[in-house]
């Protein structure tokens, strides 16, 4: 079997304006960036106003494993498939960081014959969305330092200053540091810290702001630090709102790429969901529902985060409603749940894979909490037995869940016809959509209806600090806003550890963040980390590029 980046090579891409002219877009709407790839005009938002919406597809996951479950995959692929029988479909996805690529996640472009190409551009600089963050990120750090080095005219604490600084790369040794150093002319010196990119609240606010005139409100709400007297302070008294709107003016369009099989894709955001909210933007998710029957868009990790705050947060916020929810899963992945090493999943175990299920169940079951239609799909690969098969099909019957084996990897659409057909008469089913709490409800109130209602934890713990932190929130009066927890997204519960269904378990919020400019409050729990470190053999050290600037090594 080729590579991804050998398949992606191969492609057949058609130039950019063809793929915009399949969708009605106009040369005027479109801005390329080069010939494969574009970022469209907020003149097609004007247009399209008063156009109905399309489906809302959203496709999610179980926990994820080290043996892979593929929702890129499968989202991209599900677009192809939606293609193959006629139906008008874009997918709408996040744009990848550059942590995992040169890390060990990898990319978010999906994989085999199911890839949004150019692949390497898309894993890579793509159209400079994530640096533009970083610059607009550091931006108010290097503000906020200049403010105290001249005067400190708001008397900001710096012992109390919550902004931090950001880079798009894995990088463990900035979790911590020190600025300011070498003596008067160099700053005032302070604890500061670096986060990754995709969990900044500038990457939130970019995926959540409806417009241009929204951005820069939300910019402007950012609490980045207390004063002496107790009271916060926010980017607005910096008054660096319109300089940080104006490194994110290209980057608030939506960018348009394609399929392996020049099919349309729109990529644009990519915060984290698991220390971020884990959706793509609402503007790329807003405008794939006007340019087409069917927008099919993903929610990161498992469904206890992605899927929960797409639903909780961006639904909320955006006006959304989904048509129907598409659990991805593969049976190696639930072989691993019920106990079997990563070296041995591609092997029949049946006994192991009954086991494994109840993590499957558990999503399927919090899915339907919010009263959506729900589908699972099984990433088929070639190792898979038919008496595996049989064991999912008659827990599938015992659940009253449809499913589909999706095999998108190794034929593209072609292996998408089954899961596209069902996508589409699951989008005609009975529609209740609600959300998990009321946000008038209190933090504490609206932590614990997701961890025992989509965790299934039992009970909810707080730190001195975590507590403390809220008291901070309910006395601005920024208490009703959603919740967005970080929770490692390996388990239901907040220990990577405990794999399938864990019970009896208590979930620990550490502190507590306030993210105003974004509209929720962040709820870090267990031993999450906003800055991922590189693994002992970093992907990076297997891309290559030869003298005439061909990329190899890239997945």
């Amino acid at each position: 079997m080729k590579t991804d980046i050998e398949i992606a090579q191969e492609a057949k891409m058609l130039p950019i304006n063809q793929i915009a002219q399949k969708l009605g877009i106009t040369e005027e709407e479109l801005e390329p960036y080069g010939r494969f790839k574009a970022k469209i005009s907020d003149e097609v938002y004007k247009r399209l106003e008063n156009k109905p919406n399309g489906k809302l597809v959203l496709v999610t996951a179980i926990n994820p494993t080290p043996a892979g479950e593929g929702k890129t995959t499968t989202s991209v692929g599900l677009g192809e498939g939606m293609a193959k029988i006629g139906k008008n479909a874009i997918i709408a996805l996040r744009e990848p960081s550059l942590g995992p690529v040169f890390g060990i996640k990898g990319g978010a472009a999906g994989g085999g014959y199911a890839q949004v190409v150019p692949m390497e551009d898309i894993n890579l600089h793509f159209t400079g969305d994530m640096h533009a963050i970083t610059a607009a990120n550091n931006l108010l750090c290097a503000v906020i330092d200049n403010h105290l080095q001249q005067g400190n005219e708001l008397g900001i604490d710096q012992r109390r200053i919550l902004f931090r600084r950001c880079m798009d790369m894995n990088d463990r040794a900035l979790r911590n540091v020190v600025v300011g150093l070498g003596g008067k002319i160099n700053g005032v010196p302070r604890e500061d810290s670096f986060m990754i990119t995709v969990a900044s609240e500038i990457m939130a606010i970019l995926c959540l702001a409806d417009d241009l005139k929204d951005l820069k409100e939300r910019l402007s709400n950012i609490l980045v630090a207390y004063n002496y007297n107790n009271e916060p302070v926010y980017v607005r008294d910096l008054g660096v709102q319109g300089a940080m709107t104006a490194l994110l003016k290209d980057a608030i369009k939506p960018n348009l790429v394609q399929t392996l099989e020049n099919t349309p894709a729109l990529m644009h955001g990519g915060p984290f969901a698991n220390i971020a909210h884990g959706c793509n933007s609402v503007r790329a998710t807003k405008l794939a529902l006007k340019l087409g029957d069917y927008c099919i868009t993903e929610a990161g990790f498992g469904s206890d985060l992605g899927a929960e705050k797409f639903m909780d947060i961006k639904c909320r916020y955006a006006g959304l409603t989904p048509s129907v929810v598409v659990i991805v899963a593969t049976l190696r992945a639930l072989k691993y749940n019920g106990g079997v090493d990563k070296k041995e999943t591609s092997n029949e175990n049946v006994e192991a894979l009954k086991k494994g299920l109840v993590n499957l169940g558990a999503h399927v079951e919090n899915m339907r909490k919010f009263g959506v239609p729900v589908l699972v799909a099984i990433n088929k690969f070639p190792t898979d037995t038919q008496n595996e098969i049989d064991a999912l099909a008659e827990y599938c019957k015992e659940l009253n869940v449809e499913y589909s084996l999706s095999d998108v990897y190794a034929k593209g659409g072609e292996g998408a016809i089954d899961l596209a057909n069902k996508v589409v008469k699951a989008c005609e089913e009975e529609n209740n959509f609600t959300f998990m709490y009321d946000t008038d409800d209190t933090i504490k109130n609206k932590v614990s209806a997701i961890a025992t209602k989509i965790y299934g934890a039992k009970d909810v713990v707080y730190t001195p600090a975590a507590s403390k932190r809220i008291k901070e929130i309910e006395a601005l009066g920024q208490d009703k806003l959603p919740i967005c927890v970080a929770k490692t997204q390996y388990s239901l519960s907040d220990n990577p550890a405990l794999l399938g269904r864990p019970e009896n378990f208590t979930i620990t919020v550490k502190d507590v963040k306030l993210s105003a400019g974004a509209g929720f409050i962040v709820v870090y729990t267990g031993d999450i980390m906003v800055m991922p470190g590189l693994p002992k053999k970093p992907a990076a050290n297997m891309i290559d590029v030869d003298e005439n600037g061909n990329i190899s090594g890239l997945f």
